[in-house]
């Protein structure tokens, strides 16, 4: 019998969940920097660049990926063997684990977990609770996997129940483009066949947790139908010509990984749910002999890239800007923010909406007239930041605020992640105005372009609360320009062509 003292679990919990905050799987890091050297398309390639700087700096520096530090996902499989040494509840266990480490002074991580899911939304404050699955097995240890699950990635998740006769390839391919690009690609494609509507999208989930070895699998060749649809779906995805973070390119997904379980004879359940460019994940045993040791990858083990500023980029004075400057921006641009950007996400635009529908007005401090709006919730500060890392969210939950922000508020423009719906482009062409993109997954790299950072209104919102940053060097690119041309349905057409004339696929 194998004791388990109840503060080595809650310890290597709460390390573990640092350790994934900053440090990249290495198989990860190492696919898309192979991605990164094949890539041919020149936007796909700079944000594959960032991605890659933001990973090392943050491996150095000890701060998040993404400012989005995900849901706690956690795997159980605990032997027949063990008893636990406490008297907390396994699930309370790992929730204090959770709250250690999302609570830590040196690396606070941001909460993003809300309770009730409905009606008043509250933060819980420590990103409490965990979503936890256990498994008793034979044996006198526990295994743990553990991820740390961001919402723009979460929030792509497709399922759907095939007829036993139909093409489960056929639905990925049809069904991925809708996902858009609030995925943040390149990313691993988990999916879940068979079980019950339930048990699909567990095992999609649990897939992921996997090593990435889709190189390896093409070099050996295929051992059964699940690696022969592995490698189907990987080269039809990557043929799509989506690429990284949706601009168009070689590379959408840096692997696809496979789990099922025996099904009703009339069904086929087929979950998918993406990883995306913050992959964050660790597996680690415990036998009563402590808490888990984590080793840390070597830093020389990185691709060697460094992004740099591309020669042609365009400096933007945010303080002087005007809509005559911004109906000259052309979709592709990249651009450099030098001044006061405001924030606002979700619930920031929910209460301006209503604030507006009242009658009484934008908050006092908060004036948008000729001024751009960045969506995101950052995490925050330590030691001499001014914020913490603070990477763009996905801009498609905010299409249905935007032409009431921009016909009501004086607002320009607006900074995000991934593509826009026909709702936000039909109001960014009547208005004239422009959508900038900045990088997902590179959170830290975006944050070293904000040199101030201050709450203007609705404190209360913790990290959704209204900021105004004071930026130097910002980069972002022309996404959808005053025409309402997006960059996102340009780029991926014309890529998903030359992949075709040119026979090109990721990892062939």
């Amino acid at each position: 019998m194998t004791t388990i003292k109840q503060d080595d679990l809650i310890q290597s919990v709460a390390d573990a969940l640092q350790f994934i905050s900053y440090y990249h799987p290495l198989d990860y890091i190492q696919a898309v920097g192979r991605a990164y050297e094949r890539e041919q398309s020149a936007a796909a390639k700079d944000a594959l660049a960032q991605i890659l700087t933001n990973s090392r700096m943050c491996a150095e520096g000890h701060r998040p990926i993404c400012q989005d530090t995900g849901a706690v996902v956690v795997f159980l499989k605990i032997g027949m063997d063990v008893r636990f040494d406490g008297h907390m509840s396994l699930n309370d266990m790992i929730n204090e684990g959770v709250r250690q480490a999302y609570l830590h002074p040196d690396n606070k991580l941001r909460a993003s977990m809300v309770d009730p899911p409905i009606g008043a939304r509250n933060n819980t404050r420590d990103n409490t609770p965990a979503i936890i699955y256990t498994d008793i097995v034979p044996g006198d240890g526990v295994e743990v996997a553990l991820a740390a699950k961001g919402g723009g990635s979460e929030n792509k998740s497709k399922f759907t129940i095939l007829n036993p006769s139909d093409s489960l390839v056929d639905w990925v391919i049809e069904t991925l483009p809708t996902m858009g690009a609030g995925w943040c690609p390149p990313g691993v494609l988990g999916i879940g066949i068979g079980g019950t509507a339930e048990k699909a999208m567990v095992l999609a989930k649990e897939s992921l947790m996997a090593p990435i070895d889709i190189d390896e699998l093409r070099a050996r060749g295929p051992s059964g139908a699940v690696e022969e649809l592995r490698l189907e779906i990987f080269d039809k995805v990557n043929a799509l010509g989506i690429g990284a973070q949706g601009l168009g390119g070689l590379t959408t997904v840096v692997d696809v990984k496979i789990l099922t379980y025996p099904t009703h004879a009339a069904s086929l359940p087929v979950g998918m749910i993406p990883n995306c460019a913050a992959t964050r994940h660790i597996e680690f045993h415990l036998d009563g002999a402590g808490p888990a040791v984590l080793t840390p990858p070597r830093l020389e083990d990185w691709p060697d890239v460094t992004w740099e500023v591309s020669e042609t980029a365009k400096r933007v004075d945010l303080d002087s800007l005007t809509p005559e400057d911004v109906q000259r921006w052309q979709p592709g641009d990249r651009l450099l923010l030098n001044g006061r950007l405001l924030t606002g996400r979700d619930a920031a635009h929910k209460r301006i909406q209503g604030l507006l529908e009242s009658g009484q007005g934008l908050p006092e401090g908060v004036d948008f007239t000729n001024r751009l709006i960045y969506y995101v919730g950052p995490v925050d500060p330590v030691r001499d930041e001014a914020v913490g890392p603070a990477g763009p969210t996905t801009a498609t939950r905010m299409d249905k605020f935007t032409d009431m922000m921009l016909s009501q508020t004086g607002l320009i423009g607006m900074v995000g992640k991934a593509e826009r719906g026909p709702v936000a482009i039909d109001a960014i062409k009547r208005h004239r105005a422009a959508y900038l993109m900045a990088v997902g997954g590179a959170a830290y790299l975006v944050s070293q372009a904000i040199r101030s950072a201050k709450i203007v209104a609705f404190e209360d919102l913790g990290m959704e609360a209204i900021y105004e940053f004071e930026v130097r060097d910002m980069p972002v690119t022309v996404a959808v320009d005053s025409h309402g041309e997006s960059v996102h349905q340009t780029g991926p057409a014309e890529w998903k062509v030359k992949i075709a004339e040119l026979g090109l696929a990721a990892g062939r």
